[in-house]
This record gives C-alpha cells, sequence and structure tokens, in this order.
C-alpha cells in the first residue's frame, strides 16, 4: 500500500543524515554498483583491444547534479611480449 508519508519521510532522510552524520547506506550501494559497472566496462574495452592486463587502475568520481554522481574507471592497457 503507498504511503505518501513514508515517501515524504524517505526523501528527506539522506539530507537529514548529511546534516548529522552517519553513513548513507543506499547511496553507499549505488556508489559500490558504479565503480562494479565502472570496471567491468574498463575490462571488457581492454580485452577488445588484445590487453592482457591493465595497470594503474583508479577511480575517479565527480557531481553532476545534486544528488547525483558518475564513477570513472581508468587505467593502461598493456600486452605481454
Amino acid at each position: 500500500m503507498h504511503d505518501p508519508d513514508e515517501e515524504r519521510g524517505a526523501r528527506h532522510r539522506p539530507g537529514l543524515k548529511s546534516l548529522v552524520g552517519g553513513e548513507l547506506s543506499t547511496y553507499t550501494e549505488m556508489m559500490n554498483e558504479s565503480r562494479a559497472i565502472a570496471t567491468k566496462r574498463m575490462v571488457e574495452d581492454a580485452e577488445r583491444l588484445g590487453a592482457d592486463a591493465i595497470v594503474s587502475m583508479r577511480y575517479s568520481t565527480s557531481a553532476i547534479a545534486a544528488g547525483a554522481a558518475e564513477v570513472f574507471a581508468y587505467g593502461t592497457a598493456v600486452r605481454f611480449v
């Protein structure tokens, strides 16, 4: 059953958490999933290039809007000879 009061509370909880501190578990889960997706795409790109490994791998994030962020995974694709 849809409860508008519960939905309103859920919308305000992240803002309240950021004011009083504490981990935002749904945001943490979302960022973990985003890192996994970015890593998968990076590995797929490296495999398509014929790479054997990726070195100096890093993550970068940036805020693109209020409550939204993007995650980059990058590194150097190498081939063993």
